[in-house]
């Protein structure tokens, strides 16, 4: 948005390690404190359990937050003159900024967790009152907005915008992942499935590791390497520990190493799933990353993926929650001539230099505000 000439200003979360506030490429960035900075729970992955259910300690400082957010928002309106207002997560934040519609148009994003908690029926009338005060609607998968459509708002007023990537910081080079290989212990020459995420349940981690004894037995030579953090990778190491030489755990992997970790890789994989509660991601970031990186990706069949994934163009997609036809995808990419397996990975990083980059997925939410500042004009 910056580089189309706007100005933009982000209010977000204080928490732990996070600055007051900062420049981020002419974005300028400025936090909120809500509580003492060890009860700062809200935001940055931080405030569900398995992404399933909200942490104890992030509920009882959830009225704060609510509280001081609307209050720092109220400031920052009063600060200057701002056209729009929009709220990322329709739970916790356009619930915050609702009262404030009155001063600028609203409109708010959907991710995912925020959906799975506004369908709940001790939240739902509270969302809808904060939907009554929203000019447009945006999410990043179709299955989102319909959801929250349903909770009450007018599909014609809602927009469907996957994310974009910066095509500039992933690209390919397999010169710059070798570092990954030697500190992971991985053979320069052996093919390495990758996947970054949370080790929480919406990823669908726990059909991979039935399938690994199989995946192994028929590609002995194969790595792979399951990067992130989260409250169930205890499990997730203990259920792949008899190939502890083939699957990796390197933890959480922070920005500026995770471009060169993929491009260490061969082949991505996300068997991401719609968890018991109904919680679900919208379009993981980590799959237009590994795009840009020039992977073919092996994912589930479900909410925005095949916004992003094209089967048998860009990689394999499959239904959610079957181990045995993600061994089946798994097994057929490793299988292919490399020759064919580049060319799904070099369509893939074109697919994100021409239309999932961020440029080009400005000029989207750019045509959604226009809808709501349209209102503004008409009243």
């Amino acid at each position: 948005m910056v580089r189309g000439g706007h100005e933009v200003t982000v209010l977000a979360p204080h928490a732990p390690e996070v600055a007051s506030q900062w420049d981020d490429g002419g974005v300028e960035v400025q936090t909120f404190r809500y509580a003492p900075e060890r009860f700062e729970l809200l935001g940055y992955s931080r405030s569900l359990e398995r992404d399933e259910t909200m942490k104890k300690g992030a509920a009882v400082v959830a009225p704060l937050y609510a509280w001081q957010g609307r209050r720092a928002a109220r400031a920052l309106l009063r600060s200057r003159s701002f056209d729009l207002m929009q709220a990322h997560w329709v739970v916790p934040n356009a619930l915050v900024a609702a009262p404030l519609a009155r001063r600028v148009p609203m409109a708010v994003g959907l991710h995912g967790s925020d959906v799975f908690l506004a369908e709940k029926p001790w939240l739902r009338s509270f969302v809808k009152r904060a939907l009554d005060h929203t000019s447009v609607l945006t999410g990043c998968s179709p299955e989102l907005v319909d959801r929250v459509c349903a909770v009450g708002f007018p599909a014609e007023r809602s927009r469907v915008i996957p994310y974009g990537v910066d095509t500039e910081v992933f690209y390919p080079d397999r010169s710059q992942g070798e570092g990954w290989r030697k500190r992971l212990g991985i053979p320069s020459q052996a093919p390495m499935i990758l996947s970054v995420g949370r080790m929480a349940t919406k990823k669908g981690y726990q059909f991979l590791m039935p399938v690994l004894e199989r995946l192994f037995s028929a590609h002995p030579e194969a790595h792979l390497v399951l990067a992130g953090g989260g409250d169930r990778l205890a499990e997730f190491q203990a259920a792949a520990a008899p190939w502890r030489d083939q699957v990796h755990f390197p933890g959480a992997v922070y920005r500026d190493t995770l471009p060169d970790l993929y491009r260490a890789a061969d082949l991505f994989v996300l068997p991401a799933v719609h968890d018991p509660k109904g919680n679900v991601d919208g379009l993981p970031n980590v799959i237009l990353e590994a795009m840009a990186s020039g992977l073919p990706v092996v994912a589930s069949e479900i909410s925005g993926i095949p916004l992003a994934v094209a089967p048998e163009e860009t990689g394999l997609l499959v239904p959610e929650q079957n181990s045995e036809q993600l061994l089946a995808a798994l097994s057929r990419a490793l299988d292919l001539p490399t020759e064919v397996r580049r060319q799904w990975g070099t369509r893939a990083r074109k697919r994100t230099e021409t239309e999932l980059n961020w440029d080009a997925i400005a000029v989207r939410y750019r045509q959604a505000y226009e809808l709501a500042l349209g209102d503004r004009k008409d009243g």
